[in-house]
């Protein structure tokens, strides 16, 4: 009897933990079939009598003596053209299509569709992994580029014409291996690269207050803890409408429903601002919300990896979203409670940190096989119950990520937006960015973010002590640190995502900015060296300067800079 028509027994369920009897040629992270249904499940321990198996959908109605089908392979990833512009559950399964599925176990697309693919290679030519066989040109406003498998090399032996092909038609054959337009990959084994990029590319997102102070290069990870209510979801969501990614990708991992459908409704109405067209057409959206099955939330994050890796080998910047990687260790904790493993901090696994690890790790920007470069850029926001970020998790994440942009809860009771801490947050990457930023023609960068970063630092410990002894017993100078840091916060830091102007920032537009503030603030500060009673400065109106970062387009620094000299003439009539 062939291997592939090998049953097996269920023997327990209890919630997403299914045992099945032992069967010949079971492995660990194997795909199998559960009950009449084929309720999809991932082996995922091993013992001499049973095996026990993950479901990734809900599992009442199974019982024992149900029959398990295993399919001897692991747990893939379905990579085709149709992924850009595409909605897809945590195997990524399309979700425009839940109610006829038919093998859950490949998630094949069963739309239909049939795409224009364009050769690139001849018949003859000697080929390696990676290289580029041929492009899809009507997948979405990116090329997509169908590529030598991983593992393959050498002659190109038959080679389709251009024209119009099936997800499952063979495009190529490569030294016996035949190529279609569709990939499989399996969703816990990082995709291969020739090397580690070495190359040091700020990644612009848009949010000053992250541009400026707290970095991230592409091929970066970044950690957004935060409790309720702290804005993470509309940071995350701005950072996938602006960030210059080439491919978003966004995982909605155990969060509430009708956030997901609200993403999903922005991003397919959002004009483009690299293209042209809809922002939704480059992006994939991996949506297991609250109400979705538990361990599916557990695999989701993996697939968006997997699917941000596949068009990184394709020569892509991609930013990875995961929202959020806290609703994910909760699915771990469960399913680990239900096999009775022993609990480490606060009943998570023993094994939590290793999966947080294992997860970032595969961040990086690399030289692909096919010698171009691409970057996978993570971004997970962290949920502290309680905002306690002491808790393992958002402790464990901060290990292996390279930035840290902490949201404050009293910023956003105080409506200011981002609620990133100027305090608490941290880039690992600032020099290596100011140093990127000196060699494309800005040699202050680096300046002035420490001018900017040190001014809010010495405000915020000035302001704890105006609110014991009065701002009017501080010194003149003293005085103007303290008009300094509001400023930066009004100014700059403070960013408004329902504005066209202001919801979306070039980095020249913030550099006029910050430039502006800190030349107004030098100002004040010689005045009152030169003898102006603080005061008169401190009843002037800076309204103009504050309001000019919605009072001027996203790349407009004229009007910045109009604005600035407006409120140094005015500052010039006090002397």
């Amino acid at each position: 009897m062939s291997a592939t028509l090998v049953r097996t027994r269920i023997s327990r369920v209890a919630g997403p933990l299914v045992e099945v009897d032992a069967f010949p040629g079971m492995a660990m992270n194997d795909l199998m079939a559960l009950g009449p249904q084929a309720v999809p499940g991932e082996i995922v321990a091993i013992g001499e009598q049973h095996a026990a198996v993950q479901a990734y959908e809900y599992t009442g109605g199974l019982g024992p003596g149900d029959l398990a089908t295993p399919t001897h392979r692991p747990l893939s990833a379905h990579l085709d053209p149709g992924l850009l512009g595409g909605v897809f559950d945590g195997l990524l399964r399309p979700l425009a299509t839940a109610g006829v599925w038919l093998d859950p176990g490949a998630a094949p697309g069963i739309d239909g569709r049939r795409w224009s693919f364009r050769p690139v290679v001849a018949v003859g030519d000697v080929v390696e992994a990676g290289t580029v066989l041929g492009v899809v040109t009507d997948a979405g406003p990116l090329e997509y580029r169908v590529l030598v498998p991983p593992d393959t090399g050498g002659r190109v032996e038959t080679l389709a014409a251009a024209g119009v092909y099936g997800q499952h038609d063979t495009v190529a054959t490569v030294s016996g291996t035949p190529v279609g337009l569709t990939a499989y990959w399996p969703v816990r084994t990082p995709r291969p690269c020739r090397n580690r990029s070495t190359a040091a590319e700020p990644l612009h997102t848009g949010q000053r207050a992250v541009d400026l102070l707290f970095p991230v290069l592409r091929g970066g990870s970044v950690s957004v803890p935060g409790g309720f209510g702290t804005g993470k979801t509309m940071l995350l969501q701005q950072l996938a409408k602006w960030c210059d990614a080439d491919v978003i990708v966004y995982v909605g991992c155990g969060e509430r429903g009708n956030e997901m459908a609200e993403i999903v409704a922005e991003l397919a109405a959002q004009t483009d601002p690299r293209t042209g067209g809809l922002l939704g057409e480059r992006t994939v959206i991996i949506a297991n919300t609250s109400n979705m099955p538990m361990m599916a939330r557990e695999v989701s994050v993996y697939t968006g990896v997997t699917v941000a890796e596949h068009f990184r080998d394709m020569g892509y910047h991609v930013v990875l979203v995961a929202d959020s990687t806290s609703r994910w260790a909760e699915a771990l904790r469960e399913f680990a409670s239900r096999t009775g493993a022993l609990p480490a901090e606060e009943g998570y696994p023993a094994d939590l940190a290793s999966a947080l690890a294992a997860f970032y790790e595969r961040a990086g920007a690399v030289t692909t096989l096919g010698g171009g470069s691409g970057s996978v850029t993570i971004v997970g926001a962290v949920s502290p119950p309680g905002g306690d970020v002491s808790e393992p998790v958002t402790s464990h994440t901060e290990r292996f990520v390279r930035c840290r942009w902490s949201l404050d809860r009293e910023l956003a009771y105080a409506r200011h937006y981002p609620a990133v801490s100027w305090s608490s947050s941290f880039s690992r990457d600032a020099e290596v960015v100011a140093a990127s930023y000196a060699a494309a023609g800005d040699p202050d960068w680096g300046e002035r973010r420490e001018r900017t970063a040190g001014l809010l630092a010495e405000s915020d410990r000035l302001s704890a002590l105006t609110e014991l002894v009065g701002t009017a017993s501080l010194p003149a100078d003293q005085r103007m640190v303290v008009l300094a840091g509001r400023l930066l916060r009004e100014a700059i830091l403070q960013q408004n995502a329902l504005s066209d102007n202001d919801a979306r920032c070039s980095m020249a537009k913030t550099t006029a900015l910050v430039d502006a503030v800190l030349t107004v603030v030098g100002c004040c500060r010689e005045l009152v060296a030169a003898g102006v009673v603080p005061e008169r400065i401190e009843s002037l109106d800076f309204g103009p300067l504050v309001r000019a970062r919605e009072a001027s387009g996203p790349d407009d620094t004229s009007t910045v800079g109009q604005l600035r000299d407006h409120m140094l003439a005015r500052l010039g009539q006090l002397s």
